[in-house]
């Protein structure tokens, strides 16, 4: 039997990644719609600090199991890093109150073309022609399978435009952070995962009343809902690991362009488990569409060019000219 190569054993792994991360996260959007919609729990940020607070218990067990080795973050990056994340998530809680589902999802899209800004402003990446197509063509599909009623006010587009640059940053900081400081999935989670839940979780309940005018305490909890949200915890764990695995591995125009795969698998699941009556022949269109500009993209994205770091050079005339200059020297001290 052949031994399997590294870039075979690459694949294998980046696959992995990624199934790992659409399992989790087409599970808890799933499993969290059910837990809202059936069971009125409509408190999602301080959903989210429960889910930061099993995620935070795993990075201490993994800890003492020596999974997790000590690092070194400044506390100016994990402020930094945990300002975006909030602010993400914040953002996006008040920009579905504020702002029609058809605007909403436009703002999500607009995450794409964000991401390719911030990459190309400050990591100096170019790229190909077929890149940028490939990308237009998942903006179209998920579009055509998600926009439908668009209205917008100017609350609603300011809190829209603070949740898609807060949610690019977040994402561009996680590869950021981790190629920066080579710090591991685990180890970024071991420095973030504590401070946003203990922010969450102080915030959410009242901007959860804000939003929904009910409090969190006044809930009914009985058994099958804290059996829902217990669940919906524990699969976050694997959501958060995987997201900052898949963006470590990638980059964040990346996940958020195959990520959009996770979109169409909701709509499927959601006809199956939900009733028929989201999909249609528009929707199945669009998610053809989206799921050929994701098969584009990867290959597009995966040639010589396609997507690359821009390297500055001298130009040729004054590397000509220095070359010059450095010759007549070394002619000078060898006379």
């Amino acid at each position: 039997m052949a031994p399997v190569s590294k870039a075979d054993k690459k694949v294998a792994v980046d696959a992995a990644a990624w199934m790992f991360n659409v399992v989790t996260s087409v599970g808890i959007i799933i499993l969290n719609k059910a837990l809202m919609a059936t069971y009125g729990y409509t408190f999602a940020t301080t959903l989210t600090g429960l889910h930061f607070s099993f995620t935070t218990l795993m990075t201490i067990v993994l800890r003492c199991l020596g999974y997790i080795h000590p690092s070194h973050l400044p506390f100016p990056e994990l402020l930094r890093f945990i300002l975006f994340a909030n602010f993400s998530i914040v953002g996006m809680n008040v920009s579905l109150m504020w702002n029609s589902v058809g605007f909403y999802q436009i703002a999500k899209l607009s995450m794409i073309p964000v991401s390719c800004l911030l990459e190309m402003v400050l990591d100096k990446i170019r790229y190909s022609r077929d890149t940028k197509l490939s990308i237009g063509l998942v903006l179209v599909g998920v579009g055509v399978c998600t926009v439908t009623d668009v209205s917008v006010n100017s609350k609603g587009f300011l809190a829209a435009f603070v949740a898609v640059w807060s949610t690019s940053l977040q994402q561009y900081y996680v590869h950021y952070l981790q190629r920066k400081y080579s710090l591991s999935s685990f180890n970024l989670l071991g420095h973030t995962a504590p401070a946003q839940a203990a922010t969450l979780l102080v915030v959410g309940p009242f901007l959860d009343y804000w939003l929904t005018e009910k409090r969190v305490d006044m809930y009914d909890y009985n058994l099958v809902s804290v059996l829902f949200i217990t669940l919906s915890c524990t699969i976050a764990i694997g959501t958060n690991l995987s997201q900052f695995i898949c963006i470590g591995r990638f980059t964040a125009v990346s996940f958020q362009v195959l990520g959009h795969m996770k979109t169409i698998l909701v709509l499927v699941m959601g006809f199956f488990f939900f009733g028929r009556e989201g999909l249609n022949l528009h929707v199945v269109i669009g998610m053809i569409i989206a799921v050929l500009g994701m098969i584009w993209y990867g290959n597009a994205s995966s040639k010589p060019g396609g997507k690359e770091r821009r390297s500055y050079s001298l130009p040729t005339t004054r590397q000509q000219k220095l070359g010059a200059a450095s010759d007549s020297d070394d002619n000078e001290d060898t006379a």
